[in-house]
């Protein structure tokens, strides 16, 4: 085929406009970003832009055309890399990439099948302007212009490329005031500034967060700690150390969703177990409980678990902040004469767990290597929990007492795929394979909870145990609503997908009697102060952001990692804010001094972990002299 002469930079400029459209198009079919009006619209359709006006442009200083296309291309690839990259993981975490999660290259071999499931055939299009640009190169024969204008071109180009910016940041900063004081929110980043620039932003905030554990000398403690100390509420005196001496069992109920207890699918009881202890005298079974996590997932609600702090925005403090000095529930529990174990029958690597449990006390890790998998007991990130359970207890028997053991299922982790034998129920029908295999994967987890509780009390652990379960994070994103709609029989707004995120918490004393169904709003920063008061040991001076649930002090209000809270009252959810009860849109007054509260909180905790703000705590302890100097 002959080359078409056009005129010179025709290349750059068409390498431009593919990535420019591809990444838009990309946006609307991949991402599902709310857009509200046709200004938003606009402000996506320009926001790629800038960054690709400027990261082409360097094609403008090469004279060789060789080197020049060869630059023109590789930024096309490496662009669609970012963005089905991002897209693939938009479909599990409904979020957007971070530089950390890029780090986490020890996790990869396990993700591999939740990764392979989120990709799709059409993802090909991702690199549709890589295509355009190499038979541009081909066919496309630029003319020399008659006057060189060089440098006066380029001053001219970064002119334009620089006003190209200026445009979209002032467009979005008259949408949404204050957009780059909101890092937690990165799909407001991203529909603002556009995904090229928020991973450029995002390098600036993790090189900020790690210059901050370098200046902090200490005195920001002292404003953290009062903010703690002014939100402390006291033990309910009638709760207070009635599990005390008993050994603590805390069962972490993988991807377990609030919505699944006393329901059915297609007639079919998805919990049946769960559903009997919602009724059961020594339970406790929370209604209104809602997870915290953010892209840590299941390390998050460990981590959330051991320090009742938020987890890091955008990260996994497991694997950014494992040198950190923590006041854990581990480390507490072992200073009270607890044996302090995790039982996970994973690699020991995976989400950084043999280090990190190290820095939370924990004095024993029992990983896959403590289990026997016998064949047909594997599944995709370890041991069906059948029988990890039965083995388990095995391993609990052989415990000092008392003992403290966090367990870890695996079974109903997603993609949930299950093996025939184990299908208890058959799978739901609807547009989301993720969904109908899920229903099946839960049936099997409760089965597996109830062959749990009968082994404790053939073993003779039971009645002097305080068991404590809870769903760690949601298992059906947003990305599943349109199935969800189907299955609730509702179509599904910002307020139900932040209600979706509750998960069920049961907190089981045998032999007590006293259990009931309890409505009180409340999330995992809640579990280490509750449980630490159910065995009678005091919180008062901890570094704590979650207060007892059993506190008739304590406040209905609950902060996610990405901004949303709920109160008994208000959900705040897309900056819009609706009313609890009725899920409609009410005044934003109401929510208005939760907004700043919310906001001031994730900063505090940010600040404890980026800071590394607890062992100036230590040291104080060691030396209450420098105490005294800071609050001079």
């Amino acid at each position: 085929m002959k080359k078409v002469v056009w005129p010179k930079h025709s290349v750059l400029i068409i390498a431009i406009v593919a990535t420019w459209l591809t990444t838009y198009f990309g946006y609307i079919t991949s991402f599902n970003m709310k857009i509200d009006n046709m200004m938003q619209e606009f402000i996506l359709f320009l926001n790629p832009l800038s960054f690709l006006l400027f990261v082409y442009g360097f094609a403008l200083f090469m004279k060789s055309t060789k080197k020049r296309n060869i630059y023109l291309l590789t930024i096309s690839i490496l662009t669609s890399i970012v963005m089905f990259s991002n897209a693939v993981f938009y479909r599990f975490f409904n979020d957007f990439i971070t530089l950390p999660v890029l780090f986490q290259t020890s996790n990869f071999r396990d993700l591999s099948s939740s990764v392979t499931a989120n990709m799709h055939l059409t993802d090909i299009f991702f690199f549709t302007d890589v295509l355009i640009i190499y038979f541009a190169m081909r066919y496309v024969s630029e003319k020399e212009p008659k006057v060189q204008r060089g440098k006066i071109g380029r001053k001219l180009y970064f002119v334009m490329t620089a006003a190209v910016m200026m445009v979209n940041l002032g467009l979005a900063e008259m949408e949404r005031p204050q957009l780059l004081t909101r890092s937690f929110d990165r799909e407001l980043l991203v529909k603002n500034i556009g995904a090229y620039n928020y991973h450029v932003y995002d390098l600036f905030i993790q090189s900020k967060s790690h210059a901050q554990r370098a200046l902090a000398d200490g005195s920001e403690l002292v404003e953290v700690g009062n903010y703690i100390n002014a939100n402390y509420t006291e033990p309910n005196p009638d709760m207070y150390g009635v599990a005390k001496g008993r050994n603590v069992i805390i069962v972490s109920l993988e991807s377990l969703q609030n919505f699944v207890i006393n329901n059915e699918m297609d007639g079919h009881v998805i919990t049946p177990f769960l559903n009997e202890l919602t009724h059961d005298k020594d339970t406790f079974y929370f209604n209104n409980f809602y997870h915290q996590t953010g892209l840590g997932k299941t390390s998050d609600s460990e981590f959330i678990l051991e320090n009742s702090l938020h987890p890091r925005n955008g990260s996994a403090v497991f694997f950014t902040h494992s040198g950190n000095t923590y006041d854990s529930l581990s480390e507490r529990l072992g200073e009270n004469g607890y044996f302090t174990n995790v039982m996970h029958a994973n690699n020991r690597s995976f989400w950084n767990r043999d280090i990190m449990y190290n820095t939370l006390g924990i004095n024993k890790f029992y990983d896959v290597e403590s289990y026997e998998i016998g064949e047909g007991q594997a599944v995709n990130w370890g041991m069906k929990d059948i029988p990890f359970f039965e083995q388990t207890v095995d391993l609990m028997k052989e415990m000092p007492q008392p003992f403290a053991s966090r367990v870890i299922t695996l079974t109903n982790h997603h993609p949930f795929d299950l093996d025939e034998e184990d299908m208890l129920i058959p799978q739901y029908t609807s547009n989301s394979n993720t969904l109908n295999k899920y229903f099946q994967t839960v049936r099997y987890m409760d089965e597996a909870v109830k062959v749990f509780f009968d082994d404790l009390k053939e073993k003779g652990l039971y009645d002097n145990s305080i068991i404590i379960m809870y769903g760690d994070h949601y298992g059906i994103s947003e990305n599943h609503n349109k199935a969800m709609s189907m299955y609730l029989d509702k179509e599904i707004t910002p307020y139900d997908n932040a209600i979706l995120q509750k998960v069920p918490l049961f907190v089981h004393i045998p032999g007590y009697g006293k259990g009931k169904e309890m409505d009180e709003l409340a999330g995992q920063l809640d579990l280490r102060p509750t449980i630490l008061h159910l065995l009678g040991i005091s919180t008062k001076e901890d570094m704590q952001m979650g207060a007892d649930i059993f506190s008739p002090d304590h406040e209905p209000f609950v902060i996610f990692r990405d901004g949303r809270f709920v109160t008994d009252k208000n959900v705040y959810a897309q900056e819009v804010c609706y009313d609890n009860e009725t899920g409609e849109e009410t005044d934003s007054g109401a929510c208005e001094p939760f907004i700043k509260r919310t906001t001031t909180e994730l900063d505090y905790s940010d600040m404890i972990i980026n800071g590394d703000l607890l062992r100036f705590k230590e040291e104080q302890t060691q030396h209450p002299e420098i105490k005294g100097q800071q609050k001079e």
